[in-house]
């Protein structure tokens, strides 16, 4: 598609924020108006459209996405985002270790317990830890107070968090990353080591590791994404 506009600007709604083109606010797929919810997030899908070239690629608008999604499908109904999250607890990969005499589960310990306690502490919660892949259920308590973790939380956060889930097999992961302080490579890091660990064994595919680049570059614009639409809390 040939650029069609000339001026990117952003402008203030009720309700949020909004990028305009030459004067005229975007809508998303859905033909909603797209108003998101901090200047911060909307300056920067601005700079998307802004950066296209006299031929508009569609690959290149990963926010605005993020920003459909968010309000097409997310925000209709929060509630039944939340209960898509929740089975990314109940399967969380890292509960899941290896045998214990297998030196992969040292590796796992050292990298996956902090996060699950820290988890654990913070919400007062306990997870399961399984050696092997058979599923154990975890306790119908835990998963209701992640439940109500999740429902705090926007449909923006929430889109944010669905990618993060998704690509991390974790909701322990994704909601670490969505926190303001969140480092995300190590977080990518813990929820890359079982296939780092194979491809120590037994080498590197230029075809898996292009997939991985694309996958780590999707889990560090969702991180983005929720910092961008987090809004600042008021001032007292």
């Amino acid at each position: 598609m040939k650029r069609f506009y000339n001026e990117v600007a952003t402008a203030s709604q009720a309700g949020g924020w909004q990028v305009t083109l030459d004067g005229r606010g975007i809508r998303t797929a859905g033909k909603q108006p797209q108003l998101v919810p901090t200047l911060a997030l909307a300056e920067a899908m601005a700079a998307e459209w802004s950066g296209q070239g006299d031929e508009i690629d569609p690959s290149r608008f990963v926010l605005r996405d993020l920003a459909d999604y968010a309000i097409d499908a997310v925000s209709p109904d929060p509630q039944a985002a939340v209960a898509e999250l929740l089975p990314y607890a109940e399967t969380d990969t890292l509960c899941y270790r290896a045998e214990p005499d297998d030196a992969l589960h040292r590796h796992q310990a050292e990298r996956w317990e902090p996060l699950l306690r820290a988890a654990e502490l913070r919400w007062d919660i306990h997870f399961a830890r399984v050696s092997g892949i058979i599923h154990r259920p975890q306790p119908a308590e835990t998963l209701a107070r992640l439940k109500a973790v999740l429902a705090t939380h926007d449909p923006f956060a929430l889109a944010a968090l669905k990618v993060l889930a998704s690509l991390s097999a974790s909701l322990v992961i994704a909601l670490a990353a969505v926190e303001p302080d969140a480092d995300g490579a190590a977080l990518w890091a813990a929820s890359e080591l079982e296939e780092d660990w194979q491809a120590e064994l037994w080498g590197r595919d230029a075809e898996a590791e292009a997939r991985r680049a694309r996958r780590y570059a999707a889990f560090e614009t969702a991180i983005r994404f929720a910092r961008l639409a987090r809004k600042e809390p008021a001032s007292s």
